[in-house]
């Protein structure tokens, strides 16, 4: 039988390390097989929730973010863009210029979890920014990758253009903030195991496994 398992994975659509993340957590549920019967649950966090409308261009805002040079940026890039190879996410770092608010793209996945596509909008929104470079906070984007995936365009856009699930979102963002999730990913296994960063598959594979093991 199956083991139940559910996952939160608290991150933002405008981190790399999220997709990194995510990608590799599917090689390691793909490794697991038909052992867990795994439930994802995408989980809403903000990188830059001042980020304004327009966002900023990426190469001042990690200066003042973090006081890095351009040339410890491009060495960051050149390290993303290789841990994303090995777990098969193509970054296209020379597309990905600004960062954007992604509040917006937060209450879209809230609602796609409500129509059970919150997994195929999380992906197609890292792929939509981090491969293609499109803006995430942009409506017209989000309701186009939003009918990517299947969802009803028309009703993405009504979403997006009234106030739907800000509270929950809100509320969500407030809750993991409180239990001291303070950078992502944040991987939450059955509400109690923690693993933090974009780690490899090979150690979501044996957390996960070492907790199906403790409930057998």
């Amino acid at each position: 039988m199956a083991t139940p398992i559910k996952i939160d994975f608290v991150s933002d659509v405008s981190c790399p390390w999220c997709a990194i993340g995510l990608n590799s957590l599917n090689q390691a549920l793909d490794a697991i097989g038909d052992d867990a019967d795994v439930q994802i649950h995408f989980q809403p966090f903000e990188l830059n929730a001042a980020m304004p409308p327009e966002g900023q261009d990426i190469t001042e805002h990690l200066t003042e973010k973090y006081g890095s040079t351009p040339e410890q940026q491009q060495q960051a890039r050149e390290m993303i863009r290789s841990r994303g190879a090995d777990v098969g996410f193509d970054f296209a770092m020379d597309k990905r210029a600004r960062i954007y608010n992604t509040f917006d793209a937060h209450r879209l996945l809230h609602w796609a979890g409500l129509e059970g596509k919150q997994k195929a909008l999380k992906e197609a929104l890292f792929k939509a920014y981090f491969t293609q470079g499109l803006d995430p906070s942009a409506h017209e984007v989000l309701i186009y990758v939003a009918g990517e995936v299947g969802l009803d365009k028309e009703a993405a856009r009504k979403v997006l253009h009234s106030n739907e699930y800000a509270a929950e979102v809100r509320e969500a963002e407030e809750f993991f903030h409180r239990h001291g999730i303070n950078s992502v990913p944040a991987v939450i296994i059955n509400e109690r195991h923690l693993i933090s960063g974009g780690q490899p598959a090979a150690v979501f594979e044996k957390a996960l496994r070492e907790i199906m093991a403790k409930s057998a």
